[in-house]
Order: C-alpha cells, then sequence, then structure tokens
C-alpha cells in the first residue's frame, strides 16, 4: 500500500480463505478494497467475500480468469497493467498460483518486465501438512495426480525419489482408487495423512498408515476439498563407508559442523553422530 491507501501500480496475487471466512489478512482486505481491478477465477466467489468483509466492488472492473480463459484476455489484463493500473488476482479459495491458473497470468507479466506482489495467507497445502503430524523440515507439493492409471501409478512410484513429506490433492471421486494405488505403490504400512474441508464445518483429519486410511474411507463417500500428505520413504539404508565417502566429500567444501548437518539431512541420520564421525576422522587424517 502507498500513502493515500493506494496499491502499487502492478499484479497482486491476494491469498483468500479456504473455508473459513475469517482467514483473510487485512492486508488482502486493504489490496481487495484499493485495486484499480479486482480478477478472479470465480468473480462470483470473489464478490461475495468482499460483501462479507464489506469491501465494496464500487464501479471497479471484475474480470473472469481461469483454467478456460484465452490468450486474448490474459493479454488484457497485461494491457492493463501497461497502463499503470493495479490489479488484484484471487483464487477461488487460497494462495493463487498453487494448482492455480494464476500462473500463466504471472509469468506473461513478469516477462514483460511487470511487477508482481503478493499477498500471503491461506493455503491448503500448507494448512495440511501442519495437521498432518509428519515431517515438514523437507516436503513436496505435487499438486493433482494424473487422471489415466497408468501414468499415475509410473508418477506415485516416482515420489520418493524426492525424499520428501509429499502433499497432493486429490479429487473426492478419485480418492478411493488413488488410496488403493498408493498402498499398492508404496506400500501399506507407510504413512499418511487424509485431510478434508479444512477450516470448514466438517473438517476431518484421518492419520495412519495407507492402509488404515484406506480401509476407513473404503466404504463410505469421502466429500470435499481432500489433501493427502505422505510420509517421505526411508530409502535405501547407506553403509558406513557410504556415510564416511558422504561425510568426507562434504567436508572438502564445507565446515565440519555443515558437513555433519548437511549429510544427516541427506541420509536421515542422526547430526550429533555425524559431527562426532568427522572429528575422528579429522584425527585419522
Amino acid at each position: 500500500m502507498t500513502a493515500g491507501g493506494k496499491v502499487q501500480p502492478g499484479l497482486h496475487f491476494v491469498a483468500t480463505p479456504i473455508g473459513s471466512a475469517r482467514d483473510i489478512t487485512l492486508r488482502a482486505l486493504d489490496v481487495l478494497g484499493a485495486a484499480d481491478v479486482i480478477a478472479a477465477e470465480d468473480t462470483r466467489t470473489a464478490r461475495r467475500l468482499m460483501e462479507i468483509h464489506g469491501v465494496p466492488v464500487g464501479g471497479r472492473k471484475m474480470i473472469a480468469y481461469h483454467d478456460h480463459s484465452s490468450a486474448s484476455a490474459r493479454s488484457g489484463l497485461l494491457k492493463l497493467l501497461e497502463e499503470g493500473k493495479s490489479i488484484a488476482y484471487v483464487s477461488e479459495a487460497g494462495t493463487p498460483l498453487v494448482a492455480d491458473p494464476g500462473y500463466q497470468l504471472g509469468r506473461a507479466a513478469i516477462e514483460a518486465g511487470l511487477p508482481v506482489f503478493s499477498a500471503p495467507g491461506a493455503s491448503a497445502a500448507l494448512a495440511a501438512l501442519s495437521v498432518s503430524g509428519l515431517a515438514s523440515n523437507r516436503f513436496l507439493f505435487a499438486g493433482f495426480p494424473p487422471a489415466q492409471a497408468g501414468a499415475r501409478r509410473k508418477w506415485l512410484s516416482e515420489l520418493d525419489a524426492a525424499q520428501a513429506t509429499v502433499i497432493l490433492y486429490e479429487s473426492p471421486k478419485r480418492v478411493h482408487r488413488t488410496l488403493g494405488e498408493l498402498c499398492e505403490v508404496l506400500g501399506d504400512e507407510r504413512e499418511v495423512a487424509l485431510c478434508r474441508e479444512l477450516t470448514k464445518r466438517f473438517e476431518e483429519v484421518l492419520r495412519g498408515t495407507c492402509g488404515q486410511v484406506r480401509d476407513q474411507v473404503e466404504a463410505r463417500p469421502v466429500k470435499g476439498e481432500i489433501v493427502l500428505v505422505i510420509a517421505r520413504g526411508t530409502g535405501p539404508v547407506a553403509t558406513e563407508a557410504d556415510i564416511e565417502t558422504a561425510l568426507r566429500a562434504a567436508m572438502k567444501d564445507l565446515p565440519l559442523k555443515q558437513a555433519a548437518a548437511q549429510v544427516a539431512e541427506m541420509l536421515n541420520l542422526s547430526k550429533r553422530d555425524l559431527y562426532q564421525l568427522g572429528l575422528k576422522l579429522k584425527d585419522d587424517a
């Protein structure tokens, strides 16, 4: 915001609530109240949110920008930015660009040298990670799985390569099938959390092994917005020789403390143990 309540010219990605309308930031309301133009994945949802919070649309333009918008719609928004207008872009829910059509608009604005800003806030992916009980120091947001069975199985099998907690979105129509395939590909014992309708009236989080969660929902419909959080794989167990080789390589470029921390994260080992091993290697040298 600038003096006089104006918004800086440029494209402002404004995060909106994923459920409870109160989960909006004061800055988001400021931007929505002062931007020259409101662009939205769903203009009806955006208008309703603004009504709830007493933010008048007034005579300002509200422009729909969604998955089916044409390149000419994007060009029209870029033209407004080039004229020095401020545009607030909102997703139907959550943070723009996270599994959202705003990506191409943001990319095009950046390539054109136009200013782009973020008014951060609610995100279903991070909300699910917070309540999952799974490791959060390294995570991967993977979006929606492929719709076709063969491609989806291959995609699921490749998730472990990141050696991270995985967050993905899924349709309620496919979640039973995806859970079954997760169990087949990653094993019944892999820990998962199925998070449904986060921040809404019927919020539910099912935690347990993949097999347990699959069985809990097998005989009932699962409705609403769904986020699946999957524990990282253990990966192959490193041998003593592997550990020593990795630590020696890290110590060539980093101080011992940092080298120990880097290898500990990479191999899922104790930093303290690796630090002690590093001291021994130094002494031996």
